[in-house]
């Protein structure tokens, strides 16, 4: 399904980490891509209230989880500089989709990261 928010459409992802070659480009994709996935959840399931999406982002959360195993191995890790990237972005899908009083940390919440 193809982003209909116009916000989110514009924004780029994860920006600072691909400015960053400590960032291998292709898990930098990945991420990006859970991102997508997580705007497209939200713009499919139209989550009704806060803890609806922080379930929607704790699904999200959780495959950076996994994907931090994959940075590990390439010889990177999603340390403070991903972590507040990765954090922001989720914040600003939040917001992008109505959940301004949305919590920065609840969002990411299960991270392990």
């Amino acid at each position: 399904m193809p982003i209909t928010n116009q916000q989110v459409a514009g924004h780029a992802f994860l920006r600072q980490m691909y400015d960053d070659s400590y960032f291998p480009d292709r898990l930098v994709d990945r991420g990006k891509a859970i991102l997508l996935r997580l705007c497209e959840r939200v713009e499919t399931e139209r989550p009704s209230d806060l803890e609806s999406l922080y379930a929607l982002t704790r699904a999200a959360t959780e495959e950076f989880n996994l994907l931090d195993r994959e940075f590990v191995a390439a010889g990177s890790e999603i340390e403070t500089v991903a972590r507040e990237q990765i954090c922001e972005d989720f914040f600003f899908v939040a917001s992008a989709h109505g959940f301004t009083e949305a919590d920065a940390e609840e969002l990411t919440a299960s991270r392990d990261w």
